[in-house]
């Protein structure tokens, strides 16, 4: 188990260690195991990025964001600038289906809409995140597949085994009516992450919680 100093001296340096990330300007605070990040960037996929950081560092439990994008004046856009911006990034992204819409407030993008792939929903985040003017994402988009596989839990249990980083053996998986439980066991958020990554990637799949608790080696 690290310690809250040492974990925020590991946080401290994965943040350092992303070139995307001006770690001066990014306060990291730790208390039994949760993380704190406050300061300002100059854009939204900044703040992602080390929310992101952070996550990856083993040991940490959970991750408070309280990081401000706050835009030089002459990047100042407006929300119907944005908007704009918003609705070509969609457009032009051939991952994310036309059901997917965004409104755009105070420069708060909301994606809203129905894709049948977790992929899909992934992708609209990932073309509206980096765009200049936005402080910050809003996923409301709903997963539901139009095929359901006759055993979603077994289709989710093969795709954890295949996984080299996690540990299947400590995961359990409860399906019912396309909502699957996860819970047991990993020794990192990143492997909570990546199992729950793999339950979404399953057809038939709408909702996921994921109830994995975090127990560092």
């Amino acid at each position: 188990m690290k310690t809250d100093q040492e974990l925020k001296r590991d946080v401290e340096r994965e943040l350092e260690w992303d070139p995307g990330i001006d770690a001066s300007a990014i306060g990291v605070a730790v208390r039994d195991g949760a993380v704190i990040l406050t300061g300002e960037v100059s854009t939204y996929l900044e703040k992602w990025r080390a929310v992101r950081a952070a996550e990856r560092v083993q040991g940490v439990r959970a991750v408070a964001d309280e990081i401000v994008v706050r835009l030089p004046g002459e990047y100042e856009r407006t929300d119907a600038d944005i908007a704009r911006a918003v609705a070509n990034a969609l457009e032009w992204d051939p991952a994310v289906p036309t059901t997917v819409k965004a409104t755009v407030k105070d420069g708060h993008v909301t994606l809203r809409g129905e894709v049948e792939w977790e992929y899909q929903r992934e992708a609209a985040q990932r073309a509206v995140r980096h765009l200049m003017g936005v402080r910050g994402v809003t996923d409301l988009v709903v997963v539901r597949p139009k095929v359901t596989p006759i055993d979603v839990k077994q289709k989710i249990r093969e795709a954890l085994e295949r996984q080299a980083l996690l540990d299947a053996k400590s995961i359990d998986v409860e399906s019912l009516n396309g909502t699957v439980v996860l819970k047991g066991h990993v020794h990192s958020r990143i492997e909570a992450e990546a199992a729950e990554k793999a339950a979404w990637s399953t057809p038939g799949v709408t909702k996921v919680e994921n109830k994995l608790a975090v127990v560092p080696e």
